[in-house]
């Protein structure tokens, strides 16, 4: 028999929760922040840790947070992150996480919100795997999505107003550790480069 100190993470137990809890929560509204989101950031985020050489423990922190992120949708459309927090302080202790784990994961968890404001590499690392598609070949794919959510939520009204919100979002977004600058900044700018000459075009008409 295995005894656990107190302080045993249950990363995949916190896991399995949350993606129970969102895969029945979460309205099919989100067509951009739903769980094949959170999966992606996942996924990102282990791939960065790897990368930027984090620490067994802080890996299994980054990665919770990575699923807690936007938690926050189940409950509200606008400031999820808070939400999200207090979903992640209210039942991280059952899975062994301490006050000082579920701070440090409300860090990275608020770090993510727009805009981005990383205090330390943990949240670097979140920040960088949660617009990651910034920079990547499914970046249009994946744009539409957000594009389609927006409408639903009345944040815009039509793709002119989402192609100068993506100029000024792009173009005052930074990739901030050395992997995914090194991965995906070229392509992002090119993206950037492409839609403010769409924009320009508007201007001629």
């Amino acid at each position: 028999m295995v005894l656990f100190s107190q302080h045993y993470m249950d990363y995949r137990a916190a896991k399995l929760f949350i993606l129970r809890k969102m895969e029945s929560e979460l309205t099919n509204k989100l067509t951009y922040h739903g769980m094949h989101h959170t999966l992606d950031v996942l996924k990102i985020t282990s791939e960065l840790c790897r990368a930027e050489s984090i620490s067994k423990k802080e890996t299994k922190l980054l990665k919770t947070a990575a699923l807690f992120h936007d938690c926050g949708f189940t409950e509200t459309y606008t400031n999820h992150e808070e939400k999200g927090c207090e979903i992640a302080r209210k039942n991280l202790p059952e899975f062994g996480y301490s006050e000082d784990d579920i701070e440090k994961i409300c860090g990275m968890i608020m770090a993510t919100k727009i805009p981005q404001a990383p205090k330390n590499i943990l949240e670097e690392i979140i920040c960088d795997a949660d617009l990651d598609y910034l920079g990547r070949n499914d970046f249009y794919s994946i744009g539409n999505t957000l594009f389609e959510e927006f409408k639903e939520y009345k944040v815009i009204s039509d793709e002119e107003s989402w192609n100068r919100l993506q100029v000024g979002f792009i173009g005052g977004h930074n990739y901030f550790t050395g992997t995914t600058l090194a991965r995906r900044e070229s392509k992002k700018q090119e993206y950037l480069q492409e839609l403010k000459e769409l924009v320009a075009s508007y201007e001629n008409e």
